[in-house]
């Protein structure tokens, strides 16, 4: 692996990984704005209630990513893992291009929930079809010289590991 932060190629699993504690935290993104919405809704389960909660985790999840994506190109899970998101060129992302990338993410998903919906699906049958979905999109990886996921690809961008953190040296005082 290069110590070119542009050029190291992260790991499939390193980013199946990250991306595990990107959906935990994902959970603490929405921890709030749900609690909100539940008051105001008064814990509601009507279909126009269901679909603005669904429109509500799209929408917050959305300006939670493509912030980050365009402020340091990392989110918290990024920064733990060492991942950054860079232009194919290497620069920065810009906005549109997170927005882009945001939306392409949810073909990890969206596939399978469609199958889920025409075929009637319901609880574990719908949880299978979408670890199906993500399994065969994580494969979209192995087609790429560089190992990046499809819409990493469509949106031209691509995850570059960096290197790892210095450690700090210990003082003789400290003794």
């Amino acid at each position: 692996m290069s110590n070119n932060p542009l050029t190291s190629k992260p790991t499939v699993k390193r980013r199946l990984i990250s991306m595990v504690y990107e959906a935990l935290l994902g959970f603490a993104v929405l921890f709030l704005p749900f609690l909100i919405f539940e008051v105001a809704s008064g814990g509601s389960h009507t279909p126009l209630v269901e679909h603005m909660r669904q429109a509500l985790a799209f929408l917050v999840l959305g300006v939670y990513f493509i912030h980050q994506w365009t402020r340091e190109g990392q989110t918290l899970a990024m920064r733990t893992w060492r991942l950054k998101l860079v232009t194919v060129n290497g620069g920065p992302v810009t906005p549109r291009v997170a927005a882009v990338r945001y939306l392409l993410s949810w073909m990890w998903i969206l596939p399978a929930l469609v199958i889920s919906l025409a075929a009637d699906l319901h609880r574990w049958h719908a949880l299978g079809a979408i670890l199906i979905g993500i399994v065969a999109w994580s494969l979209t990886a192995f087609f790429d010289k560089d190992r990046q996921f499809l819409h990493d690809k469509l949106a031209g961008t691509r995850l570059v590991q960096l290197p790892p953190l210095e450690k700090k040296k210990k003082t003789a005082s400290a003794a």
